[in-house]
């Protein structure tokens, strides 16, 4: 009987869901992914068009199915779609135990819309809705970035009582339109008929980019003041993101959903593999800790925390005030907070627009040598 790791298993005990932000069909069917599960606490898995992109480029696990969609004479679109939907459905179902066991909190897999629908509210809805359908699993999590078109994309999926993981969050100001957008979901679900104890919702708060990005501009400006908060603004806002979900989701204004059933949107920690070797590896992992929050970590960094992470359970609750002043001294330094977002937001959306022209390229090369061979 394998062992869970006493690192993340106390990081789990202390209230974060630690997910996987990998997948590729040789983790499934190698039975790494049934391991990771086993050993490192691992209740759910998170995916995007960079990760398939690596996995499609790796090896040849799958080859034979490329092949034989070639054969099929399949266009490179419908090729990718079923090849990340059959993953990501053999992956729902490693982790249905999971799912089961937290009653359809945890064991989840996370698939994105095509990211260059990301400014189309109307074709990320149509989307959403096929690859629920598509994949037909419970457990999943459709992804839908929190742009401005996609606000009200999130409202409509979420009235079709599917579960969605928003994504390319960056800053508090948006996370609040996200939650507002799952609370006007819940009430039309709820207006037609749907559980709403079946629909759940994470929020994927970006943390790494923030501190690269705000990094860059502080050395720029190149005060002490300025470099002394260097590596502090991605925590910062982080915690107050945590400090927003309290006020919305303990608050009286959710009480008459939370009594029907609904459940709160939980701040999901993405990007937490530190990018300045500056940096604890472990920054964003066992400074972000409280109940009811979720941690997508590269393998890399799972691994460092099951190595040498330590859980600091005080280093969300209560930081709020604390956080804000890290704000406010990066702002009077002289860095325009407003433009940090935005640059992060559409670097986001190029980076995974990138990603899935590169899959697109490379599949339609092996399909074009599939069709010949």
């Amino acid at each position: 009987m394998s062992e869970q790791n006493a690192n993340l298993a106390a990081l789990a005990e202390a209230g974060v869901s630690v997910w996987l932000d990998d997948l590729s069909r040789t983790r499934i069917e190698s039975g790494n992914l049934a391991e990771v599960i086993a050993t490192k606490s691992v209740v759910g898995v998170t995916t995007n068009p960079s990760i398939f992109q690596a996995a499609l480029s790796k090896g040849n696990a799958y080859d034979a199915q490329v092949n034989e969609l070639a054969a099929r004479g399949a266009d490179v679109d419908a090729t990718i779609r079923t090849v990340t939907t059959d993953d990501v459905r053999n992956a729902c179902d490693v982790l249905a135990p999971q799912y089961e066991a937290s009653k359809g909190v945890d064991g989840r897999v996370s698939i994105e819309v095509d990211p260059r629908l990301a400014n189309d509210t109307e074709q990320t809805i149509a989307q959403a809705v096929e690859l629920w359908k598509i994949v037909d699993r419970p457990n999943l999590l459709i992804k839908i970035p929190a742009t401005l078109a996609g606000l009200p994309a999130i409202t409509k999926v979420i009235a079709e009582g599917i579960s969605v993981n928003v994504t390319l969050i960056f800053s508090v100001e948006r996370y609040e339109g996200v939650m507002a957008a799952y609370i006007d979901g819940l009430k039309q679900a709820s207006t037609a008929g749907h559980d709403l104890s079946k629909i759940h919702s994470v929020a994927s708060f970006f943390v790494s980019r923030v501190d690269t990005e705000i990094d860059k501009r502080l050395d720029a400006i190149g005060t002490d003041e300025a470099k002394a908060l260097k590596g502090k603004a991605a925590l910062a806002n982080a915690r107050l993101a945590y400090a927003a979900y309290q006020d919305v989701f303990d608050g009286d204004g959710f009480a008459a959903l939370a009594a029907a059933g609904a459940n709160p949107q939980r701040p999901l920690w993405a990007s937490t593999g530190v990018k300045d070797p500056a940096y604890p590896d472990t920054l964003y992992v066992g400074e972000l800790v409280a109940p009811n929050t979720v941690n997508t970590m590269p393998e890399k960094t799972m691994d460092a925390f099951a190595d040498h992470g330590v859980v600091n359970t005080e280093s969300i609750i209560g930081q709020g005030p604390a956080s804000q002043q890290v704000f406010d001294a990066v702002a009077a330094a002289g860095v325009d907070l407003a433009d940090v977002f935005a640059v992060l937001e559409s670097e986001g959306v190029e980076k995974f627009e990138a990603s899935w022209k590169e899959l697109l390229d490379a599949t339609a090369e092996q399909l074009a040598a599939g069709s010949k061979g």
